[in-house]
């Protein structure tokens, strides 16, 4: 369903929404690891009380999103059975269905695709699901539906939302239409309010498994190496869509290097900190990338330093350097100085994000250096 007008050509709209090389989940008619999902909502349509709104969550990344476009295209364009056709016992729809290339190509008169909208004037996408973003969902939910027996707006993700949209939002899940159906994705759903949290039905999504992920990879990114898709795996913890994004920003050995420096310590090699620190001191869009895979890649290897004091054992390394060095840290100081030093490191790198925007090599320094600071 169209909203607004663009002078963007719908191409480069799409690109700005979906900078990535892989399939948008609007146009991906594959889901892998979350059978149980898909039969709750088969199962709830086939009962003839399918609830109005579901909130879809589990981690970024998992395949909520997916999730919901193939509901939207299973009830917009799917054969649901009838009086003499069987009912159907997945959420699979033929490809030259009736409906589906509507459907894929967002311009279906019975689906609404609420999230983040182009800014009105510069060429990005903004930061938030405004309250104008909203106003047209309520009443596109109380209108017949064109095509068929549905109406189906699509959330994503609910986490984007300011307090107004938020609100606006609210106030159509208070009035639920017949023949309507809300799919809500979020990624954190206890920022919700209770009140939208209490009138959805939730169906939760788990990381998927490694095999898994590791199969996704060599669909989506058949240009990695097996023994890198089995590391991406790990390094993702579930989430394929972290796998992706970390596989296409090279961020295997962004973790490796960072790797090798932890593995310096308590004396640190100064020399090939700065040069890994250096990697932050660039601008553009590969350096923002840079950034926020160290951001994720240093939490994630925090992580794996307090398992390993909670289980006594460390988790097998991703690469070579990895091996020994959460014994080391956890030999030399108590795991609270450590969560100590990880929450002054917190602190440091959100500050190299808008609107602080801190030196980030700068940050990245001091980060090192609070630990080597733990350390004597």
């Amino acid at each position: 369903m169209a909203r607004g007008k663009s002078s963007v050509d719908p191409a480069e709209l799409e690109k700005l929404e979906w900078p990535y090389d892989w399939p948008p989940p609007w146009r991906n008619g594959k889901l892998a690891g979350h059978a149980s999902a898909e039969r709750a909502l088969l199962a709830a349509q086939q009962s003839g009380k399918l609830h109005h709104a579901w909130l879809l969550t589990g981690p970024r990344g998992v395949g909520k999103a997916t999730l919901a476009w193939r509901f939207a295209r299973f009830l917009l364009a799917g054969q649901q059975g009838g009086l003499f056709a069987a009912a159907p016992d997945t959420l699979d729809v033929a490809h030259d269905a009736p409906g589906r290339a509507l459907v894929d190509a967002r311009t279906h008169p019975d689906l609404f695709h609420l999230r983040r909208t182009l800014h009105p004037k510069e060429a990005r996408i903004q930061n938030e699901i405004t309250i104008d973003d909203v106003r047209g969902l309520g009443e596109f939910m109380h209108m017949t539906p064109s095509m068929g027996d549905w109406r189906v707006a699509i959330v994503d993700a609910a986490d984007e939302m300011n307090r107004n949209s938020t609100n606006a939002m609210l106030k159509v899940l208070e009035e639920p239409p017949p023949n309507a159906v809300l799919l809500i994705v979020a990624h954190a759903p206890g920022r919700l309010l209770p009140t939208i949290r209490s009138r959805c039905r939730r169906l939760a999504l788990q990381p998927l498994a490694d095999d898994t992920v590791i199969r996704l990879l060599a669909d989506h990114a058949p240009g990695t190496a097996p023994e890198e898709r089995r590391a991406l795996a790990r390094l993702a913890e579930g989430s394929v869509g972290r796998a992706l994004e970390l596989a296409n920003a090279g961020s295997l050995g962004l973790y490796r290097e960072m790797v090798e420096v932890l593995a310096t310590l308590p004396e640190l090699d100064m020399p090939r900190l700065h040069g890994f620190a250096e990697k932050f001191s660039r601008r553009g869009e590969e350096a923002n990338a840079d950034w926020r895979s160290f951001n994720y890649l240093f939490d994630r290897w925090f992580k794996g330093l307090a398992r390993s004091w909670a289980v006594t054992s460390e988790d097998p390394p991703i690469v070579a350097a990895e091996s020994g060095v959460h014994r080391k840290l956890l030999a030399a100081a108590s795991l609270d100085r450590w969560i100590e030093a990880w929450e002054k490191i917190a602190r440091l790198l959100s500050g190299a994000d808008p609107p602080m925007n801190l030196d980030r090599k700068q940050t990245v320094l001091n980060s090192f250096l609070i630990f080597q600071s733990v350390m004597r």
